[in-house]
């Protein structure tokens, strides 16, 4: 995999929060799972969906990263935050390129609710 193509910086997040004394999930306690890394983003052709009476943007991309024992370990319910703070939820597990197999790629998507 050529390191041009990896050129934006992001951090894979994991959400720790413990449930509270009723099993009810607690306030989110979102912390660094991998990275900074560098990726690479393709974003794809985005949507709007209407939730609860409300137009929503969504713009799904391909996070492209290399492979490595951490990477593969991201889950569907982590996110990704690129170094200029935006948020990515992450919408599956990563999946061996097939163009690279150094390389894992992995859907995500911005401006939708977990």
């Amino acid at each position: 995999m050529r390191a041009g193509k990896l050129d934006q910086r992001f951090t894979i997040q994991r959400d720790m929060a413990e449930p509270d004394w009723t099993g009810h999930p607690g306030e989110p306690d979102w912390q660094t799972l991998v990275g900074p890394i560098w990726v690479g983003i393709q974003f794809m052709r985005g949507g709007e969906t209407v939730i609860a009476a409300r137009l929503t943007a969504t713009q799904p991309a391909i996070l492209t990263l290399r492979s490595s024992p951490a990477a593969l370990g991201i889950r569907p319910s982590d996110r990704a935050v690129s170094s200029a703070g935006e948020i990515f939820n992450i919408r599956e597990k990563p999946r061996v390129s097939r163009d690279n197999p150094g390389a894992l790629e992995m859907l995500v998507e911005t401006g939708a609710s977990v």
